[in-house]
């Protein structure tokens, strides 16, 4: 069942910004808020099927449409305007390539390779190439986030979050698909969104 409901209204940079489920809204600059389902979305296929996978768990989110942000200094922009840190995602992988992780972590933290490989209780990591992330997780570099895992069928890669992500309200993320960024409640994320996709995260604390 379609909804159209206003949660909240905010001026930032000059932006009209509006929440909004079910409907969609006017783009204001290189921005525009809109919903998980109607006709006239303008998402791309990834995006949309990443919407359609939420709303049939029942999650409730909003959507922000943009430029391409695929590097961590065009996302800073995009929080800027959204009120919100858009979360760190990075695809690791052991010095073996044997394992895989997608680890989930605050933007404004540092990724100190000893310390996140300590943690995991793994041999040292690294970051894996952009063709694996591809065939293991069907997105691209500088696309990357939690719904990535929704494409891996073979349970390949391991889950790991900084507990502070967790902590927050809210999570922020590309819907595999850096030209979009979603708002979803971390209760969600954690309590609907993880279990559907059949893996345990690990939980870290990274300084």
């Amino acid at each position: 069942q379609q909804r159209a409901v206003e949660i909240n209204k905010n001026q930032r940079n000059g932006l009209s910004i509006r929440f909004l489920f079910g409907t969609i809204n006017q783009t204001a600059s290189n921005f525009g808020w809109c919903g998980f389902s109607g006709d006239t979305m303008t998402l791309s296929p990834v995006a949309s099927y990443i919407c359609d996978y939420l709303k049939n768990l029942g999650i409730e989110f909003s959507l922000v449409t943009h430029e391409a942000a695929e590097t961590l200094e065009k996302c800073a922009e995009i929080e800027k305007t959204i009120g919100e840190k858009i979360c760190k995602n990075l695809f690791l992988q052991t010095t073996t390539g044997s394992t895989h992780y997608l680890l989930m972590m605050r933007s404004d933290k540092k990724f100190i390779t000893k310390e996140v490989s300590k943690s995991l209780g793994s041999s040292r990591l690294s970051f894996a190439d952009g063709e694996k992330m591809k065939e293991m997780l069907g997105t691209c570099p500088g696309s990357l986030s939690i719904t990535s895992l929704v494409f891996d069928k073979e349970k390949r890669v391991s889950l790991a979050i900084d507990r502070d992500v967790i902590a927050e309200e809210y999570i922020c993320c590309h819907p595999c698909d850096c030209t979009a960024t979603l708002k979803i409640k971390a209760s969600d994320v954690t309590d609907i969104l993880i279990p559907s996709l059949g893996v345990t995260p690990i939980i870290i604390d990274i300084k």
